[in-house]
């Protein structure tokens, strides 16, 4: 399995009553479908996982793999404090047919880079799916350093790496590792077109939750080395950006997505987008449907 392009780290909507929103998440599937999404990410910090009980995890995962059916890759959000427990946690969703784990470096924990590669290894080995490294600093408390990633991206199992680190300089210490058999993919949407056009895969997304044929259209235009055509599409995505980071990620994509009918809030300690940002969040809710409307023309 080779990932690139457009991968979107979905959200998981629930109903009024806080359960999860069954259909309204399928046609949440159904519109990433439609739009030439390339790959989804089930149940990772967009999809708030951590809020998620095993059964209802289990369930939102089944039911996306047999919505998909095979027209697009699915990976699952793992990665436990504790290797042994990530193991457990790749098996299991490995028997409920996802493609690939998307497995965080441990959070809380902040172990050593040794300690890292280690971990990733281990979990390589037993966890019986091919696996993508996840580095996200901000939440886990720890950093994969490029490094690290380049020796584990040499295990047959290890097929790529979500760096959510903004920095060019992460960025640019990571793509010589990239080859056949490793994927390089951005995890920040504000610097995704710089990271393709300097060599990237492709991006694990928030954005294309509400903007998915936009954000096919960004990278096919960034993978296809087309600069001029890629960072306008991107200039116009920069107040999408900047709102989705006004408040802790997934509270604003979840407000935009609210107004297209697609649940209805989240679990605490989340809550809902503060009031301050709600004439924002109905502004870009025009705005987003515009660009898609352009970016389907633009498809067809």
């Amino acid at each position: 399995m080779r990932l690139s392009g457009s991968i979107t780290a979905l959200a998981t909507p629930f109903t009024a009553a806080g359960d999860i929103d069954f259909p309204a998440w399928e046609r949440l599937l159904q519109a990433q479908l439609d739009a030439g999404t390339q790959a989804v990410v089930v149940a990772g910090s967009t999809g708030e996982a951590a809020a998620l009980f095993d059964e209802e995890y289990d369930r939102l995962l089944s039911s996306a793999v047999a919505f998909y059916a095979g027209r697009m890759p699915v990976l699952a959000g793992t990665g436990q404090s504790n290797t042994a427990k990530t193991i457990l946690f790749n098996r299991r969703v490995a028997a409920l047919g996802a493609d690939a784990a998307l497995v965080v470096t441990p959070p809380y924990v902040r172990p050593t880079q040794a300690g890292l590669l280690a971990h990733f290894r281990a979990v390589a080995d037993e966890g019986g799916l091919p696996v993508v490294l996840y580095n996200v600093p901000g939440r886990t408390g720890c950093d994969l350093l490029p490094e690290t990633a380049g020796e584990l991206s040499l295990h047959s199992d290890i097929i790529g790496i979500k760096e959510a680190r903004a920095d060019a300089e992460r960025m640019q210490a990571l793509l010589p590792f990239r080859r056949e058999g490793f994927a390089v993919l951005s995890g920040d949407d504000p610097t995704a077109a710089r990271a393709m056009l300097a060599g990237a895969d492709g991006v694990v997304s928030v954005a294309s939750n509400v903007v998915p044929a936009t954000f096919r259209r960004l990278c096919d235009l960034a993978l296809g080395g087309d600069a001029a055509g890629a960072q306008a599409l991107d200039d116009a995505l920069a107040e999408l950006y900047h709102f989705l980071g006004a408040e802790p990620n997934p509270i604003p994509v979840k407000a935009l997505l609210a107004l297209d009918g697609i649940g209805h809030g989240l679990r605490l300690p989340l809550q809902p987008l503060s009031s301050a940002h709600a004439d924002q969040a109905r502004r870009l809710h025009a705005v987003v449907h515009q660009l898609e409307e352009r970016s389907r023309a633009h498809a067809a």
